[in-house]
């Protein structure tokens, strides 16, 4: 049988078939891009983790409770820090008498505002954790308690190195 003159409409048809027969999905690409994901998912779900910061020794401690996330002071042997970013300096806080530390209180106040959920827990307060050296002085101490607590800030953790209960 010879070859019959195709029309043009059967001309595109079989075209679009020839181009089209082996589509599919491609699974192989499809199940990379979901690894990916769920490593990534299960990088950044992990437990929270506190800042690790060189300057700073924490305490041991026996915990039962893993910590929320809040806002983190940390206190070096030189600066007062809030979520990193410097406040105040040691130094000078313990030569002055004041109890309250104002740039400390602009801070807390400035995050405090900026918080999604601040305006429902107001009434109950907020929670921040501190974060200090060991030797840190408890006059310094005394003065942060006391500025969190004019802040609003009264959900108050200490950050400490978790160590293992003694079994006896």
């Amino acid at each position: 049988m010879s070859k019959a003159k195709l029309s043009g409409r059967s001309k595109r048809m079989s075209s679009f078939e020839g181009l089209h027969k082996h589509g599919g999905l491609n699974l192989v690409s499809l199940m990379d891009i979901f690894t990916i994901l769920v490593f990534f998912l299960l990088v950044s779900s992990g437990s929270q983790q506190l800042p690790s910061s060189k300057d700073i020794t924490l305490p041991t401690s026996v915990a039962d409770k893993v910590p929320k996330e809040t806002l983190i002071i940390s206190i070096t042997s030189t600066d007062v820090l809030v979520q990193g970013k410097k406040v105040a300096d040691v130094a000078e806080l313990l030569t002055t008498d004041e109890i309250i530390i104002n740039a400390l209180v602009t801070e807390l106040n400035f995050r405090a505002d900026n918080r999604l959920y601040a305006k429902t827990q107001q009434s109950e307060g907020l929670a921040i954790t501190i974060m200090g050296d060991e030797n840190i002085p408890y006059q310094l101490l005394r003065k942060i308690l006391a500025t969190c607590r004019q802040t609003n800030y009264t959900k108050i953790a200490f950050a400490a190195v978790q160590t293992a209960k003694n079994k006896g």
